[in-house]
């Protein structure tokens, strides 16, 4: 996980980036034959985590031609920031970086990638993309990026546990009180079972598995356009509503007691020793991990609001041009085939989901139960678009795990959601200067 110290860093660098992506020259994605027969090598570069992805396509792209060779060079995590915005200032940047949705708009902002609208548009099965992903590339009616691969926070069911409690997995999941009712009957099979379970002091899983309750109700806790934004914290009734939930299932001990130290490094443990009814997670964090036989008792429905609706977080890849590259039409060649639907449709062979909702054929539906319900309902995926997400929501000592530890340990909802609104603002202003 980044550091304060490391993502203050990194945004340093993207803004000093930021009059060196101008230079760079623009890729010219109008030129004639741009993005067919192309030859030589792609540079492309990604983040570690998700390498088995981009190395997949990139074998398999090899296969298939053999004018274009695209060397895959993976980043951690936690430097992909920093060193993009060096190789910008530096003026040699990668053809094509595979990156992290949620802070593709951290460039995107600064002019560094090219615009791919009108080659987007020319997709075939354009509408079928993650609408998701494309707003998370999206400024000013222009698209910089094309999605790649989900990574997306859904709620985990075990059937036969509900099949022991008496319950119905969709009248159990449908808003809170009916998920409470479930888990108070899930917890009541025996002392090592619960209903729920949380990763409570792990930022980034708890933006990645909570948020989605707000977003159900069309509220998210960030307002106005990137660039001019501010929190929307207190006084968020969906928020509120949202904490004290989670504050009832760790009042009632209806999670295990490890939540309130959960720092992510064994989550969902429980679930996947088939201790746990209901977990919100993602499909490669409980897919590569569960053995066939829980996976034939697992169902997936998506995130509910307080009274209802749906929601998940949509995040995942994008691929995106770079200003300055020297081989993009190769780059967007690759790209065109990465996001393909035969290509898609291999993805969850890694632990991934697709970005496109045509893959989910008969055959795909067998093969892949669980990655269904994302691609069934991508207009319920979500993530805020946004220059400060890392120092919101994936700091150890940033505002968001704060308001949450606060709220649903300590039970002081307001105070917390209060204090969170100044962080908010005041982290915001500092991303935006």
């Amino acid at each position: 996980m980044l550091t304060r110290r490391a993502l203050l860093g990194a945004g340093a660098a993207v803004a000093m980036a930021s009059g060196c992506a101008r230079q760079l020259p623009a890729v010219n994605t109008a030129a004639a034959g741009f993005g067919s027969g192309a030859a030589g090598t792609v540079e492309v570069w990604c983040r570690s985590a998700t390498q088995t992805g981009i190395q997949f396509m990139a074998d398999t792209f090899h296969q298939q031609q053999d004018r274009v060779r695209v060397r895959v060079t993976p980043v951690p995590d936690a430097q992909f920031v920093t060193k993009l915005a060096t190789a910008i200032r530096g003026g040699r940047v990668p053809d094509l970086v595979d990156f992290d949705d949620i802070n593709s708009m951290l460039f995107i902002f600064r002019g560094a990638f090219a615009d791919l609208t009108d080659l987007i548009d020319r997709l075939p099965g354009k509408e079928k993309l993650s609408p998701g992903h494309l707003a998370l590339a999206t400024k000013e009616d222009r698209v910089y990026a094309v999605p790649f691969l989900a990574d997306n926070s859904v709620l985990f069911c075990n059937t036969e546990l509900f099949e022991q409690a008496g319950l119905d997995v969709d009248d159990a999941t449908k808003d809170f009180a009916s998920i409470l009712e479930a888990a108070r009957k899930l917890s009541d099979l025996g002392d090592d079972v619960h209903g729920w379970s949380i990763p409570g002091n792990s930022a980034g899983s708890l933006g990645f598995t909570v948020q989605p309750h707000i977003w159900a109700t069309d509220t998210d806790l960030i307002t106005g356009e990137v660039g001019d934004q501010r929190g929307n914290v207190a006084g968020n009734d969906a928020l509120r509503r949202t904490l004290e939930f989670q504050r009832t299932l760790w009042q009632e001990k209806l999670v295990p007691s490890s939540a309130y130290a959960e720092d992510g490094s064994t989550y969902p443990a429980d679930f996947l020793a088939g201790r746990v009814g209901m977990t919100p997670r993602s499909f490669g964090g409980i897919v590569k991990n569960a053995d066939d036989e829980l996976l034939s008792k697992i169902t997936v429905r998506l995130l509910c609001g307080p009274d209802g609706g749906r929601a998940f977080f949509d995040g995942g890849n994008n691929l995106c041009l770079v200003n300055g590259a020297r081989n993009p039409s190769a780059a967007w060649e690759f790209a065109s085939f990465c996001v393909a639907p035969e290509q898609q449709a291999r993805l969850p062979e890694g632990n991934y989901t697709p970005i496109r909702s045509d893959v989910a054929t008969p055959e795909f539906r067998q093969q892949y139960p669980l990655a269904v319900p994302t691609l069934d309902q991508l207009d319920a995926g979500y993530a805020p678009t946004t220059l400060a997400y890392n120092l919101l929501y994936n700091q150890p000592d940033g505002p968001w795990l704060a308001m949450y530890r606060r709220a649903v340990f300590d039970g002081e909802v307001e105070a917390a959601m209060e204090e969170a609104q100044r962080s908010y603002d005041r982290i915001l202003r500092q991303a935006q200067a």
